[in-house]
């Protein structure tokens, strides 16, 4: 999650690399889409994962009162969104995974820190 305010200056380094990032899983999921990878030479030079189990690790999101969702109908419901992109508290907005959110009042100001 990359966090935009005042006190943390420039961000766009940040950004360009998570952008890359995304880019090169986009292209890789599709290249799986169309049956046209991993190929032997993207698989060559990675890391071997010995041991290995799924699991589940807690990621970055916004809890609140939401209104106007497309998809969760009410005034004032409480959510958590999707995984939280980037944050921007003094500029108003917010980009989670699936959309992107209009903030409203912060609960406390520890939510933002």
């Amino acid at each position: 999650m990359i966090l935009i305010t005042r006190e943390h200056g420039p961000f766009r380094g940040l950004l360009d690399l998570e952008i890359d990032r995304l880019v090169r899983l986009t292209a890789d999921l599709m290249a799986v889409r169309h049956s046209r990878g991993p190929t032997k030479s993207d698989l060559e030079d990675t890391p071997i994962l010995g041991n290995w189990e799924r699991g589940t690790r807690s990621v970055a999101c916004l809890i609140g009162n939401v209104c106007d969702h497309p998809m969760l109908p009410g005034k004032e419901r409480l959510v958590a969104t999707s995984d939280l992109w980037i944050l921007a508290p003094d500029q108003g907005w917010a980009r989670t995974m699936s959309r992107w959110y209009r903030l409203g009042r912060p609960r406390e100001a520890s939510l933002i820190s």
